[in-house]
């Protein structure tokens, strides 16, 4: 640990603004520890940490280390002249080192395509299909505070590098040196060489057209969109051009921007977190709505790389409230089943697919509707591999993919959960319902006698420390040796244990396959159709459980929910 600081400091390599940082740390042990004792983790989901000076944080330095393994994984696949896109969003030191990863790769000959200015994290899945390249590389920490930043690796088809191609780049970094291991190229002289290409508008013209095609009833738009008020905030990120953009050209005369956050900005100034999940980030917005008269039909909001998208709209009494992930994915495929229908669209052997953390609801809309539905492990790649494999096979034909924590991709052209496309289409599905005298609320409400009463709970629990990974571990591995046969007072039928790929029967303690990927998840399945799901963070030092709750009324529902709580603070 002294040594890594050490070599650091007296690195030539090193920047002096830098040293300067790590003298100020000379006499803080802790400090020291926790930037040089545990190194990143590189996985699938790349890396993620505070912006600081040290081998376990997002620096220059990092940045160009990682990129050297990911060259040399590049390089054996014989991906050199495929090339390389890299994309960056709004936070601080994006561009520094969005443009450190591509004289890297430059400096070991590998071709890069750069774009000129900050994009949607969607846009890079579309242009590593769209331009042919073996990988991309994507600065973002999404939506953490702004202290984060972030490296985000992607793979030839477009999705987040696959587990093999991970711990090929991780032990490659292992056994390289940070310093005298990695090869940089001067930006300016790598361009003029011809090995980066500068990109943007004919990739933004491209990307729009696949996000257009995307529409379930275009007519709704072009018939109602002078009609429906929307309220729009890129929370300071890359969504502030390509979203406005999107919407215009589908129909939407009636689009306001939230002036207060309308510009890009790493600080992010307005909210605490730019995580349209918390209904703070609307906050201007419904300030906005106020102060015109209420006329607001439908809020959107989205987070930095704009790849989440939250919603806000009327109740039934005229309040405003935030609809959970589910409930949006829950209305989307409503709309789009229900909409390819009357036009006609529907594809031979329809599939959604949904992660294992989010709500039964989804099934029982499929179902109903005669619709397959797949659940696959959380991480948008898999639902990126499901796409892939159907493409290939020509079983399914995929409609529609979700996560719980506001991720949806409405189509193929992309690999990623994509915020600029649903943006279009949760607003088409509000011009649609409006047509019919309905509101988003109201089809929720009706959802719910239809298909059953479904409602979620998401509680992160911290873990502090200066390792925290290894605490996470710990702690599932003692839930593994102590397995819950009562959850809440109701009992557990069964447990899906994602990490050795095996589901225990408790009644007579048989056991199958969960036919999935190993992954570090426990899921129980309770007596009264709610599900109980533990899973450790990939990103963040966080435990985190979900609760699915199932039950006959609302108010059924909300009560189990209340007892699901207890249940879990006592749990961590």
């Amino acid at each position: 640990m002294l040594n890594m600081y050490n070599k650091w400091l007296n690195s030539p390599i090193v920047d002096e603004q830098t040293k300067e940082e790590l003298r100020s740390i000379a006499n803080n042990e802790d400090e020291i520890k926790a930037r040089f004792g545990v190194p990143m983790e590189f996985g699938t989901a790349g890396l993620r940490s505070i912006m600081t000076a040290g081998t376990g944080r997002m620096n220059i330095y990092t940045v160009a280390h990682t990129t050297a393994g990911l060259a040399k994984l590049i390089i054996d696949n014989n991906g050199a002249e495929r090339g390389v896109a890299i994309a960056y969003d709004s936070r601080i030191n994006s561009i520094e080192f969005s443009r450190a990863a591509a004289e890297v790769l430059a400096a070991n000959g590998i071709k890069v395509y750069y774009f000129e200015s900050l994009r949607p994290t969607p846009e890079l899945s579309f242009a590593i299909l769209h331009l042919g390249c073996i990988a991309g590389i994507n600065i973002t920490a999404s939506h953490n505070a702004m202290e984060y930043n972030g490296y985000k690796v992607y793979w030839e088809d477009g999705a987040q590098l696959p587990p093999d191609h991970a711990a090929v780049v991780s032990a490659s970094v292992a056994s390289t040196d940070i310093f005298d291991g990695v090869k940089r190229m001067n930006f300016d002289a790598a361009v003029d060489a011809g090995l980066i290409s500068i990109i943007g508008e004919e990739i933004d013209e491209a990307y729009l057209k696949a996000v257009l095609e995307c529409q379930v009833c275009p007519d709704a738009l072009q018939e109602c969109g002078d009609s429906l008020n929307i309220i729009y905030t890129p929370l300071h990120g890359a969504g502030y051009k390509l979203v406005p953009e999107v919407l215009k050209r589908a129909g939407v005369t009636n689009l306001r921007i939230v002036p207060s956050q309308a510009e890009p900005d790493g600080r992010f100034p307005t909210v605490k977190s730019p995580n349209p999940e918390s209904k703070e980030c609307f906050k201007d917005g419904l300030a906005m709505a106020v102060s015109s008269g209420n006329d607001c039909d439908l809020f959107l909001a989205t987070d930095p790389d704009s790849d989440r998208v939250g919603i806000i709209a009327k109740d039934n009494d005229g309040n405003y409230i935030p609809f959970s992930g589910n409930q949006v994915g829950a209305l989307l495929i409503e709309y789009i089943i229900q909409g390819r229908k009357e036009k006609g669209t529907m594809p031979a052997n329809p599939c959604a697919i949904k992660s294992i953390v989010s709500s039964a609801l989804f099934d029982a809309v499929c179902a109903t509707n005669g619709v397959k539905c797949m659940s696959v492990l959380t991480g948008f790649k898999y639902i990126g591999e499901k796409i892939k494999e159907f493409e290939q096979s020509g079983e399914y034909g995929f409609i529609f993919g979700y996560e719980e924590s506001y991720g949806y991709l409405p189509g193929t052209y992309a690999r990623d959960k994509d915020a600029v496309a649903t943006s279009l289409l949760i607003a088409e599905m509000a011009a649609y319902y409006k047509r019919k005298g309905v509101s988003l609320y109201s089809l929720l409400l009706n959802m719910y006698e239809k298909y059953g009463f479904y409602k979620e709970l998401g509680i992160s629990n911290v873990v502090k420390g200066i390792d925290p990974m290894s605490t996470m571990r710990e702690k599932m591995t003692a839930l593994r040796a102590n397995a819950m046969t009562e959850i809440a007072g109701i009992p557990v039928l069964r447990i899906r244990d994602y990490k050795t790929g095996v589901v225990t029967i408790l009644s007579d303690g048989s056991t199958e396959s969960t036919g999935l990927p190993s992954s570090d998840v426990l899921y129980y399945e309770l007596a009264d159709g709610s599900t109980y799901i533990i899973r450790p963070s990939g990103t963040e030092p966080k435990i985190k459980v979900y609760v699915l709750g199932k039950g006959d009324t609302n108010e059924g529902v909300d009560e189990k929910l209340r007892l699901f709580d207890e249940f879990t603070k006592g749990l961590f």
